[in-house]
């Protein structure tokens, strides 16, 4: 059994995944490119591909997870699940269909008129990242400004943009981590001074999380659930009344031993997936059907360092 990394870019977050090994086997990094010329029937892929920089779109390398599905290889994060975590048009109407409390989502394309409100509202790329090119708008004024900056961007111009429900900025949202059905970390993300974003790219600093809230965690795993995802960041919004909102998922989610300070979160992570891929592959074999979540067995644990459980894992 051979694990693949699938990636177009080497990233902190992949590199620290290849460099663990789970049942004897290290995650390698991999093109999709690559991944079609070496991997055969039994062998699994982990599908790390991310919004592209200039948010009008993916890396390329969907149809090669396809391909890589049709031949026989387990892969985790398959393209419909991952198109659905970077595509927000797609996340809300996911989340939607599963009933995940998440902001009210409207598409607005071309020449088409913003919805009318007088509400707060936030204007978005359906592929974003990174906080870039979101933008508060306080009225309908304010809205129409922003559309009109961002109608010339290309990104605008393939895919629209989402105008959503502005949920009350706490200053902080938290960040946690799903594999295969479980948490394997979470941290709260603290808005820099004077910024409502609470993206670490934009000044944003991580706090970790021993035990994230059981509600919040529970959200994240409906979410991921929800969307498909094996691997993913699901970012929830305080909803100020003492519950959470899913704000997005990020099938190629980046995260830090901050996580997880209990223990080695990219070992966990990468032992949980090597173990869903070969629960797959054997039920495969067998020709078990299953409609129960992915999850890696409780004695996965035994591969790890000891550390603390979180109670929502």
């Amino acid at each position: 059994m051979r694990l693949a990394l699938v990636t177009c870019r080497g990233t902190p977050t992949n590199d620290a995944l290849a460099q663990r090994s789970a049942l004897g086997i290290a995650w390698e990094p991999m093109t999709p490119a690559r991944a079609l010329e070496v991997l055969e029937p039994g062998d699994a892929a982990l599908g790390r591909l991310d919004v592209l920089p200039t948010l009008d779109g993916m890396d390329d390398g969907l149809l090669a997870l396809g391909a890589l599905v049709a031949r026989g290889v387990v892969v985790l994060n398959e393209p419909p699940a991952l198109l659905a975590a970077h595509d927000k048009l797609l996340t809300a109407r996911a989340l939607r269909r599963h009933d995940v409390p998440h902001p009210w989502t409207t598409h607005v394309c071309g020449r088409r008129p913003a919805p009318r409100s007088d509400r707060p509202l936030v204007l978005k790329p359906r592929f974003g990242s990174w906080g870039k090119e979101v933008h508060k708008c306080d009225d309908a004024a304010a809205l129409e400004r922003a559309l009109d900056a961002v109608r010339a961007t290309h990104w605008y111009a393939r895919h629209g943009a989402l105008v959503q429900e502005l949920v009350p900025p706490q200053g902080y949202d938290l960040r946690i981590v799903v594999a295969a059905g479980r948490v394997v970390g979470a941290a709260y993300r603290v808005a820099a001074p004077g910024e409502w974003r609470t993206n670490v790219a934009l000044g944003g600093v991580r706090r970790p999380v021993a035990d994230p809230p059981r509600a919040a965690a529970a959200l994240a795993l409906e979410a991921a659930r929800a969307v498909g995802t094996d691997l993913a960041g699901v970012d929830l919004l305080p909803d100020g009344e003492g519950g959470w909102v899913v704000a997005e998922l990020n099938g190629a989610v980046e995260f830090t031993q901050e996580y997880a300070a209990w223990g080695d979160i990219f070992a966990e992570t990468a032992a949980i997936l090597a173990w869903s891929a070969r629960e797959r592959l054997e039920r495969a074999a067998s020709s078990e059907p299953s409609s129960e979540p992915e999850t890696a067995p409780r004695h996965a644990a035994t591969l790890l360092p000891a550390r603390r459980r979180s109670s929502a894992g």
